[in-house]
Order: C-alpha cells, then sequence, then structure tokens
C-alpha cells in the first residue's frame, strides 16, 4: 500500500497515462468538492483584487492553490450557466436557454428543466463508484407531468443524495422584501382585477338603481367570472413563498416555506455531515451556496460588520461558510486527497438596489454584470482550483477558461469517460492547472444571451493576444449608464439591444474592462481577427440543432398539479426541527 502522502502524485500519473488496474484506480480515486457562490462578483474577493471586504478563507484557497483570472462562465444568469456546468455543453445545447420572455426557471411547479437525456457529472461519477452529493441550490426543475415524477430532480440527475432548494432564493421568500418573480405582470393582473372588480360593482349598482337594463343573472355570471380569474392567478401568485420557497431532503419536502434565519445553518450541517458520511470513500460533494442572491439573508452574527452593508455582510458570512466546509475537510485528513473548487455561476447583479445603496455585487474593473451575455463583467467569475502535492500553491493562470471545463475535469479525475454521443463544449483543465500544457484548449469561446451569440473571443496562439468580438450589446438605461436600471436584468434582443456592424472589437489581453474599442485606423489587424473569428462562429454554429425548449410558456407556467407539497395540497405547510 502507498505512503498516504503519495497519493496525489500517483493519481496523476495514473490519470494522466492510465496504466492503473481498476482495484488500484478505486483506491486512488480523489474526492472532489465543486463550491459555487450565486450572483458573486469577481471583484468582491480579496484574491481578486478586493481590500474592502474579509474573504479570508477565499483567500487562503487561492494561496494553496491554483487562480484563474480569465474564467468565464457559460451564461449571465443562473439556470442556464448552472445547466451548461452541470452537463459542459452551452445551455441551448438542452434547450435550457431562451432570449426572450422568461429567461430562467420561476416556479417548483413548472414542467421545464434540464432534459432527463442529459449526462451530468454526478452521473458519470456515480457509474464510477463515487457517492454523490449536492447541498444547497439547484435550480433545474423538479417534475415534467406528475407532483412524483422527479424527472428534473437531482436524484434523477446523478446525485445520490440531495437536501437544499429545488428553486432559488427570490425576494418573495422574505416577507418584508418587494416581490420579485414576475413582479411587473403581477402587478398588471392586480390592476386589471381591480378594474375588472369595478366594472361588475359599476353594472350591479346599476341594475340595482334601474339605470340599466341588465338581468341579475348576467351580473352574477360576471361576478362568477371576475373571481375565477382572480383566483387562477391569485391561486400562483399570491402564496409564492409557499410554493418556491422550500426546502427538500432528496425527494421529500422538509419545510415549506422555508425559515431562512436557519437555512444558512442548516445547509452547513449538511456539507459536514455528507462529509463525514463519506470520508472513507471516493465522493463529490457540490455544494451549490444561497449566497449572495437577494434577499440577501444574513445572521446576526455577521449583521453590521462590513464595510459595504448587508451584500458586503453576506459576503463576509458566505467566506465563513466555505471556511467551516474546508475545516471539515482538514479535520477529517481529506485535505491532499481532495480536488477542491470555488466559483460563481456568474456576475454580479448590478441592477439589485434599494433605497438603502446596491444590493448586488461588484465585478472589479469589469464592464457590465449578470444578465449581459458579452460584457466581462457579466461572464468572468473566480476559479480558484486547490489540490495539494499535485497543483502547484499560488499559481496564477491567465489563460481563457470556461465553467464548461469542469465537467470534463471532474469526470477525468473520476476515471470516467466524456460522452462522445453529443458534443461538449467544456475541455479539461488538468493540463493547464498541472503545467503541462501553457496555453488554454479553448482558441475560441462563445458567448451567448439567451440564444443570440452577443460575443466571441479568440485566443492567437501566435501571438498570446485575447480578442473579443461583439456583435450585440445592451443598451444601457439610462444612457451612459453602466447597468439597466429600468430593468431587472438587461435584454438579450428587440429593442434593447444594438446590433454592431461592423462588431466591436478589443484586445482583452491589453484592455480587459473592454473600454477602448480598436478600430481599423487604430489596428492593423482589425479586419483579419474579424474574418477569423467570423469563421469561427461559422463552424461552431453548424454544431447548433434544434431542441424543445425548456423555458417555453407552457413549461415556465405554474401547474398545480406539480407543486412540491409536504401534506394535502393545497394546504402544503412543513417544518423542520429547530436548531441552534
Amino acid at each position: 500500500m502507498c505512503p498516504w502522502g503519495s497519493l496525489p502524485l500517483l493519481l496523476v500519473v495514473c490519470l494522466l497515462l492510465r496504466p492503473c488496474e481498476s482495484q488500484a484506480a478505486n483506491t486512488l480515486k480523489p474526492n472532489i468538492l465543486l463550491i459555487m457562490a450565486d450572483d458573486l462578483g469577481i471583484g468582491d474577493l480579496g484574491c481578486y483584487g478586493n481590500d474592502t471586504l474579509r474573504t479570508p478563507s477565499i483567500d487562503r484557497l487561492a494561496d494553496e492553490g491554483v487562480r484563474l483570472t480569465q474564467h468565464l462562465a457559460a451564461a449571465p444568469l443562473c439556470t442556464p450557466s448552472r445547466a451548461a456546468f452541470l452537463t459542459g455543453r452551452h445551455s441551448f445545447r438542452s434547450g435550457m436557454e431562451a432570449s426572450t420572455g422568461y429567461r430562467a426557471l420561476q416556479w417548483n411547479a413548472g414542467s421545464g428543466g434540464l432534459p432527463e437525456n442529459e449526462t451530468t457529472f454526478a452521473r458519470i461519477l456515480q457509474r464510477e463508484g463515487y457517492a454523490t452529493g449536492l447541498i444547497g441550490k439547484w435550480h433545474q426543475g423538479v417534475n415534467c407531468d406528475s407532483r412524483t415524477d422527479h424527472c428534473h430532480h437531482p436524484l434523477n440527475h446523478g446525485f445520490d443524495y440531495f437536501y437544499g432548494m429545488p428553486f432559488t432564493l427570490v425576494n418573495d421568500c422574505d416577507p418584508g422584501r418587494p416581490p420579485e418573480v414576475d413582479a411587473t405582470l403581477r402587478a398588471q393582473l392586480g390592476h386589471y382585477t381591480q378594474l375588472m372588480a369595478l366594472g361588475i360593482l359599476t353594472v350591479a349598482a346599476g341594475r340595482a338603481c334601474g339605470l340599466i337594463s341588465v338581468s341579475w343573472k348576467a351580473v352574477v355570471w360576471l361576478a362568477s367570472l371576475g373571481l375565477l380569474v382572480f383566483i387562477s392567478w391569485y391561486a400562483s401568485f399570491g402564496f409564492v413563498r409557499r410554493w418556491n420557497c422550500i426546502l427538500m431532503r432528496n425527494h421529500d419536502v422538509t419545510e415549506q416555506p422555508m425559515v431562512l434565519e436557519r437555512t444558512s445553518s442548516r445547509l452547513l450541517k449538511e456539507a459536514i455531515s455528507y462529509i463525514e458520511r463519506n470520508k472513507d470513500r471516493p465522493f463529490l460533494l457540490f455544494v451549490s451556496l444561497l449566497h449572495v442572491h437577494i434577499p440577501l439573508v444574513t445572521t446576526k452574527a455577521f449583521l453590521g460588520k462590513s464595510q459595504h452593508g448587508l451584500y458586503g455582510d453576506n459576503v463576509e458570512e458566505m467566506d465563513w461558510l466555505v471556511g467551516r466546509i474546508l475545516k471539515a475537510l482538514e479535520e477529517r485528513g481529506l485535505k491532499n486527497t481532495t480536488f477542491t473548487y470555488f466559483t460563481s455561476d456568474h456576475g454580479g447583479h448590478l441592477e439589485a438596489r434599494d433605497e438603502h445603496g446596491q444590493l448586488g455585487g461588484w465585478n472589479g474593473i469589469y464592464r457590465g454584470g449578470k444578465g449581459m451575455g458579452g460584457w466581462e463583467g457579466g461572464i468572468r467569475v473566480p476559479g480558484i482550483v486547490r489540490w495539494p502535492g499535485v497543483l502547484p500553491a499560488g499559481r496564477v493562470i491567465q489563460e481563457p477558461t470556461s465553467l464548461m471545463d469542469v465537467f470534463p475535469t471532474v469526470v477525468q479525475l473520476g476515471g470516467g469517460q466524456v460522452p462522445q454521443d453529443r458534443v461538449i463544449d467544456g475541455r479539461s483543465l488538468l493540463p493547464l492547472l498541472q503545467g503541462t500544457e501553457e496555453r488554454s484548449a479553448h482558441d475560441f469561446l462563445f458567448h451567448y444571451c439567451g440564444r443570440d451569440l452577443h460575443a466571441a473571443r479568440w485566443r492567437d496562439r501566435h501571438s498570446g493576444r485575447v480578442w473579443k468580438v461583439h456583435y450585440v450589446t445592451p443598451r444601457f438605461q439610462p444612457e451612459g449608464a453602466g447597468a439597466c436600471y429600468g430593468r431587472g436584468v438587461c435584454p438579450c434582443s428587440g429593442d434593447g439591444v444594438t446590433r454592431h456592424s461592423p462588431p466591436l472589437l478589443f484586445d482583452i489581453s491589453r484592455d480587459p474592462s473592454e473600454a477602448r474599442p480598436v478600430s481599423p485606423g487604430s489596428e492593423p489587424l482589425y479586419w483579419e481577427v474579424i474574418a477569423t473569428v467570423g469563421e469561427a462562429v461559422g463552424r461552431h454554429q453548424e454544431t447548433l440543432s434544434p431542441v424543445p425548449p425548456q423555458f417555453s410558456l407552457n413549461n415556465i407556467l405554474w401547474k398545480p398539479w406539480l407543486q412540491p407539497c409536504c401534506g394535502a395540497f393545497p394546504l402544503c405547510s412543513c417544518g423542520e426541527d429547530s436548531e441552534t
């Protein structure tokens, strides 16, 4: 039996050369811990240049591992970005994307979600003998046809244990916050219902006073219709917190609605418990944090402690949670045999603000934010990888990499094979992380907003320069601002965007903040770069094929027969035992 300290090095040899027999390979498989923050800006962490927020745990992780500085989300919103992360494929390849209307799942009781025929890294590692757990946010759908089919559920996508939110945090989860889910539509429906009620009362009064000749039967029919209209929309929008803000353990709803003040401690307890239960076998644990998405639920221990209000408090609490999880690894002697990865699903939410100030993240020097598929601020995210004894501590990699690269990386680590029957957009990070390759495996990366290509990136292997071509950019509101403050997030298409002909071109290697577009007059290579990227876009688009849209209106709509529920529907209510 090999000395414990030599296991990481032996594992790398086995992974790269594959001479190991299956029994030995099973013994040497590393644990894999993936931690994803929600809506965290790349500029919110000390290791990425922030000197006013305290993030010592994540900074230490970077000091002990490798830091990626050009790490890119495949989509600028939660649901599509996570779909791409889980499958290693652009989200539009699975129908988990849309350019107009709804761009993310809106309900636990919708029928849309990650299709059953998609293969996640969890499913492959499960086949390779790994314990596979997900703690935290899912946001990839739950059911298709019935309340119990769980077709989109984590347990149907390769995870053998799930505890957390099948949906995502929204303002509606906090009774003291203004509504968020379809807030504009809800306001319109409320207004129309009031007008309808006023009209019905006017008709009834006119009939009673003999001013109009309408039968009472017609008045009753109108009143019944108005009541039906009200019930039909209020049944969903009037109970958003009860329908969406729930906790599940595997297939069972354990808290409905969830108690926000206790959720963080429960998720932390579950993560540590999962590590403890599986410390003697290879495990994959995906900790999908609820921090730092609005409504920024923060415990009293961290409230008012940062220099940046509630958002800063939430970031510092997130760092503490990450530190406790990392400590759990160390206390069980698993630090050196665990591949640990930290990231965010996309950039910070610039439009999130209230009367007290900013509620979204800071994207550092990068332009744009959440919802913007082209600008760096929407898609450039932290990327930190630690594996003591295998990956060099303190190394910084400036090459373009993608969240989709985690899929083939994790599959390779677990001894599995990447599917050959579909397009996989990710590339293994291991050669780059270990230093056996100096250049990114991506010559080109394509940046979508919904199903619309907004930008494309080219890493020129000869010159080392990174070019970025923008075909479409959002129109900021008000004009000259850095975000779409008149909307929740910037749109992908329609009147809210500008289509550029010729395209905008930036030299990202020299101008990462995308402040100075080059022109044919200032850059001799302008037309050559535009042509090269255009040819790559053409080749890429040849790989696209139509798939059923998961965000269609029919799939997005709330359907009572799909609603996860503890107890008898619609009287869904339950709670977990109180915890300290």
